[in-house]
């Protein structure tokens, strides 16, 4: 009997299919448990999803909220319904003739902590259904503006009416809206006509495998060369190696404090610490309370 697979998988989602139906097919072809997505893209778009398998999907909260990097293609002049190249035009300009001196202009003020308005064709949801589905219906909810962080956005190259770009940002930001914004501030229009996601979470796109071939590797049983372990996907987070005293203390579900762990700084990681076996095989992810002098729990894993 085959062991049980559980840790993060990368894949390089293709375009034409939901990020639901990569979620699917990845359970179907592991015969998985449990298979869930740190952050969903849109059918037309393609690039990295950071899929969480079996156990792995009790590691997916710190994978929510990771900053991500997107190649994205803005194409002046066109409007759409949905700020991307799937929906309706709802209107055209044919004044797209901007320098790139202006352009550059426009593009850096998107750059720092901002408001951006999420899209009324999105997965955000109102009473429990999605707005996109809400807008097809004919019944568009608009959302309350959020506060999103655009860390660096970068024009890679102009061919009027399309410039391509690459922007770093933090989770939540819609890539369709930027592009439809940047339009709105030239006066002309625009909207996302191609977007690639090439980080998220810490993981880039070289390191993930296409949807195609993962099949082809499951079958080889070479798959699981693939799987990044529970311990190694938390990698910027601080690690304690655990001794057998500690380990029956967190299997027993013990108050741990910090007589328990070596010194370890938890400044950069809000405050969580991943616990180790000798074998590097994830015991437990635990949190600093900066109070009473103990950790909470977050998640554990009995190996």
């Amino acid at each position: 009997m085959q062991p049980e697979l559980n840790g993060i998988l990368l894949v390089d989602k293709p375009a034409g299919i939901t990020s639901a139906k990569v979620v699917a097919r990845i359970k179907k072809i592991f015969g998985a448990r449990k298979v869930g997505h740190t952050g969903t893209l849109d059918p037309f778009a393609t690039g990295i999803m950071v899929c969480c398998i079996n156990r792995g999907t009790k590691l997916a909260r710190f994978f929510l909220h990771g900053n991500k990097k997107y190649e994205a293609v803005l194409l002046l002049g066109i409007e759409t319904d949905t700020q991307d190249s799937t929906g309706i035009v709802t209107d055209t300009c044919d004044n797209v003739l901007f320098s790139e001196i202006k352009l550059q202009s426009v593009f850096n003020q998107f750059k720092g902590t901002i408001e951006q308005i999420p899209p009324v064709y999105s997965a955000l949801k109102c009473k429990g259904t999605p707005l996109y589905k809400l807008a097809r219906r004919g019944n568009p909810v608009q959302k309350p503006a959020r506060r999103i962080t655009i860390f660096n956005i970068e024009i890679l190259r102009i061919n009027l009416p399309l410039i391509h770009f690459t922007v770093s940002c933090s989770a939540g930001t819609y890539i369709r809206t930027l592009c439809a914004d940047i339009g709105k501030i030239l006066g002309c229009g625009g909207h996302l006509k191609e977007l690639r996601r090439i980080q998220s979470g810490g993981f880039s796109i070289t390191e993930a495998v296409k949807l195609s071939e993962i099949e082809n590797f499951a079958l080889s049983a070479k798959i699981s060369h693939r799987i990044i372990s529970m311990s190694n996907a938390l990698q910027d987070m601080p690690e304690h190696i655990a001794d057998k005293d500690l380990a029956k203390k967190i299997m027993h579900g013990n108050i741990i404090t910090k007589k328990d762990l070596r010194p370890v700084h938890t400044e950069t990681s809000e405050g969580f610490i991943k616990i180790v076996d000798t074998n590097n095989h994830l015991i437990a992810v635990l949190k600093d309370t900066k109070k009473r002098n103990r950790f909470s729990y977050c998640c554990v894993f009995n190996n």
